[in-house]
């Protein structure tokens, strides 16, 4: 005779103590051994699987939410889906916040940081155990909602200066210091700056190469071309034929990401623009691809990986009340110098 299912009197479902006593552990083993976490025996971890397949149980979120005051997952906002930046980030986070048992629950903001602000909003009615949000900038409604929520949060691809704001990232300003440093030591005059999209972190590397040409004396502001449509190769392509069409005598352009840049190298090609004889050509973020266009794509390698791994781990400290040796980690970056420049 097969057993019978037990069940909880008030709702009919097999509840996490049933499975505790059918393998004869606790119900916190069970807790965990079914969320993952790694300090839990693997033969205690198949044993719980094994009752829970057993009795066909599965985990309440909105019960273990009320009991433990929060879910087990952790909300993720980032900018887009459609930058392979934001995609190594992604899975790095996933991968770390996986191992100790938590999900992750995606938002996209579309750089609006309206659309952030309701994103947090919803995201906060689940009561996640931590938030991981993208960059500094946001609204002062979105900001007191974190605060007040008392909820941990990270914040990526940025460095706060405030010892109250946790954060992973790095110098935008600097990586691009560094990026038209290199420029002027390759000789160029003349060098100007194209930027789409226009999000805080483009705006810093705007800030970055202003601040190097100044101190040069090299600065001309007509040098800088933004366009706020999302950034993309098609778009690179259309404003590498534009600036040289109105500023023959530019020797050098630092596009604001490696994608801009991508479509330049490919416009110049057709316009018959020698890279780097006659133009040199840089970008930012060292995206899938900038090795293998001709010629390669000098860039700012940023440790995307790095950021997602670092923050999911700084965010399991602050959701254990573990102590955090430093609430701003910088990551750093790497210039990628090839044959462009």
């Amino acid at each position: 005779m097969k057993p019978t299912k037990t069940r909880s009197r008030a709702t009919g479902r097999v509840t996490l103590a049933d499975v505790a006593a059918l393998a004869k552990v606790s119900p916190i083993t069970v807790s965990r051994a079914l969320r993952g976490e790694r300090a839990v025996a693997s033969d205690l971890t198949d044993r719980v699987k094994a009752a829970a397949l057993k009795l066909g149980y599965t985990p309440d979120p909105a019960a273990r939410a009320l009991a433990s005051r929060h879910s087990d997952h952790v909300a993720v906002l980032i900018p887009m889906l459609s930058n392979n930046l934001f995609v190594d980030v992604l899975e790095s986070i996933q991968k770390t916040l996986r191992h100790a048992g938590y999900q992750t629950l995606i938002g996209i903001t579309h750089y609006d940081t309206r659309e952030e602000e309701q994103l947090i909003r919803e995201q906060l009615q689940h009561r996640p155990a931590g938030i991981l949000v993208t960059g500094l900038d946001r609204s002062d409604a979105a900001r007191e909602l974190i605060e007040k929520s008392g909820i941990p949060c990270v914040h990526m691809m940025e460095l706060a200066q405030s010892p109250d704001v946790n954060s992973v990232g790095f110098s935008q300003t600097q990586a691009a210091m560094t990026l038209t440093e290199h420029l002027l030591q390759r000789g160029r005059q003349r060098i100007a700056f194209a930027a789409a999209q226009l999000d805080p972190r483009t705006m810093q590397r705007l800030d970055g190469w202003r601040k190097t040409l100044k101190a040069a004396k090299l600065y001309d502001k007509a040098l800088s071309y933004t366009n706020k449509s999302p950034s993309s190769m098609a778009l690179g392509g259309e404003m590498l034929q534009h600036i040289m069409a109105q500023d023959p005598s530019i020797d050098a352009i630092f596009f604001c990401n490696d994608d801009l840049a991508q479509g330049a190298l490919l416009a110049a090609q057709r316009l018959k623009i020698k890279v780097p004889q006659q133009l040199a050509i840089a970008g930012f973020n060292d995206l899938t691809g900038s090795d293998l266009v001709g010629p390669g794509l000098t860039t700012i390698r940023t440790p995307r990986a790095a950021i997602g791994e670092a923050a999911a781990k700084m965010l399991l400290n602050l959701m254990r009340e573990e102590d955090v040796p430093t609430p701003s980690v910088d990551v750093g970056y790497e210039l990628m110098v090839r044959g462009s420049t």
